[in-house]
């Protein structure tokens, strides 16, 4: 076949191929640490990879002329998921400031997580109210001090505050989960719903600083953070809603919920294979 009659036949498959491979590099070059200098608060290779992503989004919403069938149609919607698929820009190719600023931007919602805990008590029945209340109790620290530290880092990005967050995001996560196997415990259904449905929104939150820490952490740094996590993600996972880690993802980054839920599900998927 010849590739420059098949670009001139099929501008749309041909510029989708383009940006998918656009968008590779850049993941690629991403992991590697290259960057190209900055742009913002990011990268130039995270913001090319991330143009081409949506180049590639309107690419396959384009309804084109009436002759493009519905078999290239599809073809193009499925290579926008895939490339939506690459590693996504809120857990890799960040620099250790553009991490500690996410973090911070993540204070309001995180704070607001951590005050529904403080009430959700007085929802749940006399058994089980007691029993949340000690599970929780130091949600209010722990999450004082992620953000302090995080501000820290911006102030001074050294190695050494890069380790206290590495440290107090896993310490966090754990008493996450610790909370969540102690909420699964409550006998009376409705308060075990109430008290699980507080923890996760706390814990989604956990789990997206936990994955901005892993992106700018070396691979010995993330195996010593899982093995400092006893309590591990499977242990927990009957006790989470993937529908609620969604919306709160995308409210905090002003994206679709399906973009979300494919943030998540990696973020899950990388601390999983992390050893988390």
């Amino acid at each position: 076949m010849n590739p420059i009659s098949n670009i001139w036949n099929h501008p749309k498959t041909s510029a989708a191929g383009l940006l998918i491979a656009v968008a590779s590099i850049a993941s690629v070059l991403s992991q590697q640490g290259v960057t190209l200098g900055t742009a913002g608060a990011g990268t130039i290779v995270s913001l090319i990879g991330a143009l081409a992503t949506a180049l590639l989004g309107l690419l396959a919403k384009d309804p084109g002329s009436s002759s493009v069938s519905t078999g290239s149609t599809a073809r193009l919607g499925a290579w926008a998921l895939i490339s939506l698929l690459l590693p996504l820009p809120f857990i890799s190719g960040c620099t250790g400031v553009a991490v500690a600023q996410d973090i911070v931007n993540w204070t309001p919602a995180l704070q607001g997580a951590v005050a529904t805990v403080d009430t959700t008590a007085s929802l749940l029945d006399p058994v089980a109210a007691p029993v949340f209340s000690a599970a929780t109790i130091g949600f209010d620290a722990a999450s004082n001090l992620l953000v302090s530290q995080a501000r820290a880092y911006l102030a001074n990005p050294s190695a050494g505050v890069l380790a206290q967050m590495q440290n107090q995001v896993v310490v966090f996560e754990q008493q996450v989960n610790t909370a969540l196997l102690q909420a699964g415990k409550i006998d009376d259904q409705a308060s075990q719903q109430h008290a699980t449905a507080a923890i996760q929104a706390v814990g989604t939150i956990v789990s997206a600083i936990l994955a901005l820490v892993q992106s700018v952490s070396t691979k010995a740094a993330v195996a010593h953070m899982a093995a400092q996590a006893p309590i591990k993600m499977a242990a927990v996972k009957l006790y989470g809603n993937s529908a609620q880690a969604a919306a709160i993802v995308a409210a905090h980054y002003g994206e679709p919920l399906t973009q979300a839920r494919l943030q998540v599900a990696q973020a899950e998927q990388e601390a999983s294979s992390a050893g988390f």
